[in-house]
């Protein structure tokens, strides 16, 4: 299976314009994130997550929102960050990636931002060991950094056809 960290950059300056628009915002060990706010179809408190055995450490479970099976992926385990405990801030943002809602747990949500294309650049390339195709760019907003992500590539076909599998929808 391709790591998060091992894939090739396709991010460059011509384009990142094109991903100016509206991002909800939210934190990871301290650090501001960004997804498209498009992609974004509920915000929801943590709530309980049934365990599937057999699946991957990063994917916590299956919960039943509204009598629809949706599994639910831990975003710092994704990306190899160190696990926490749950808070009151705790939350579950549902995402649509390849038409399969999904759910990532973050720390907590902070705010939706209209991000400009001129405020966005491109990600830095730090070494061949760490990728940076999981980011639509860098955006720079009242003197700070959010990581812009792209969540189509987080969640990638890989693991949209493991989550498929998960809740049984046809591939």
């Amino acid at each position: 299976m391709e790591t998060v960290l091992n894939r090739k950059p396709k991010t460059d300056a011509s384009t990142v314009p094109e991903h100016e628009g509206k991002y909800l915002t939210f934190f990871l060990c301290g650090e501001e994130y960004g997804i498209a706010i498009l992609k974004v179809k509920e915000i929801m408190g943590i709530m309980n997550i049934t365990p599937v055995p057999q699946a991957p450490g990063y994917v916590k479970g299956v919960i039943n929102l509204r009598g629809k099976v949706i599994p639910i992926v831990d975003l710092r385990s994704k990306f190899g960050m160190p696990e926490k405990d749950h808070t009151q801030e705790t939350c579950i943002i549902v995402v649509e990636v390849e038409k399969v809602l999904t759910g990532i747990i973050v720390d907590t949500v902070s705010e939706v931002i209209d991000i400009n294309g001129s405020d966005i650049e491109p990600s830095p390339h730090f070494s061949n060991d760490v990728s940076t195709d999981l980011f639509l760019g860098m955006a720079k907003v009242k003197d700070k950094v959010k990581i812009l992500l792209d969540i189509d590539a987080v969640l990638g076909s890989n693991d949209i056809n493991l989550i498929k599998n998960l809740t049984h929808e046809s591939v």
